[in-house]
């Protein structure tokens, strides 16, 4: 892990938000209105953070099964579950220390990009951000059966700020296994944090190069 990187990129769901009260009512609607059990809490917990179509396929859902369960989802979603959310503490503050110290602060989420942005700008997060909205990176709305790869999103991210670059030295911060694998997957380290929704190891044991439990020790890993 570099010393000190120039570039963060930021996971979403989990790293910046507990998004987890609005995504697990979304869905216990979902599975209850298309006529499936409904999964207990700690499975549901599981749904965030990954790909939905990958974590419905999971749960065994059929294609034509999961895309009966995400219309719902989204449904629910938009018209407000996604603003059942709230900021972790001590973000907005990490977030306005890096910012202020140059670092380029980017955020690449498995998320759909037409929900992501919405959700960072009502939270006011897009002004710490490098580019502002336009520096937040998700797939597209893709259907339950398209299980979008983070490592794309990551890719996008540091291609469009910079952090492909010679000379840059980026990092990811994120909470859950596919973040440290897709960051991987593009050459660059992984920084856990523990607040989100991953089950205990499973950071370590996918390869992440820290694990930190707060905002103010991810703080002074990142600053060095």
């Amino acid at each position: 892990m570099p010393d000190r990187p120039t570039h963060v990129l930021l996971d979403l769901d989990g790293t910046l938000t507990d998004s987890a009260p609005g995504i697990m009512a979304s869905l216990r609607t979902a599975f209850t209105e298309t006529g499936f059990p409904v999964p207990d809490d700690a499975r549901l917990r599981r749904f965030v953070g990954p790909p939905l179509g990958l974590s419905l396929a999971r749960a065994a859902l059929t294609g034509d099964q999961a895309e009966a369960v995400v219309a719902v989802y989204r449904r629910e979603l938009e018209a407000g579950g996604m603003y059942d959310n709230s900021v972790f503490d001590g973000v907005t503050d990490l977030l306005a220390t890096l910012r202020d110290a140059g670092t380029t602060l980017v955020v690449a989420t498995a998320k759909p990009q037409p929900l992501a942005r919405p959700i960072v700008e009502h939270f006011g997060l897009d002004r710490y951000l490098t580019g502002g909205i336009d520096s937040v990176f998700g797939p597209a709305m893709e259907g339950a059966g398209e299980h979008a790869g983070k490592e794309k999103v990551v890719a996008r991210a540091l291609a469009a700020s910079g952090g492909d670059q010679a000379g840059a030295s980026a990092v990811m911060v994120g909470d859950r296994e596919h973040d440290v694998h897709a960051a991987a997957a593009n050459g660059i380290a992984t920084i856990g944090v523990t607040w989100g929704y991953g089950e205990p190891g499973e950071l370590e044991q996918a390869g992440a190069a820290a694990v930190v439990g707060s905002a103010g020790e991810l703080r002074a890993l990142l600053l060095g």
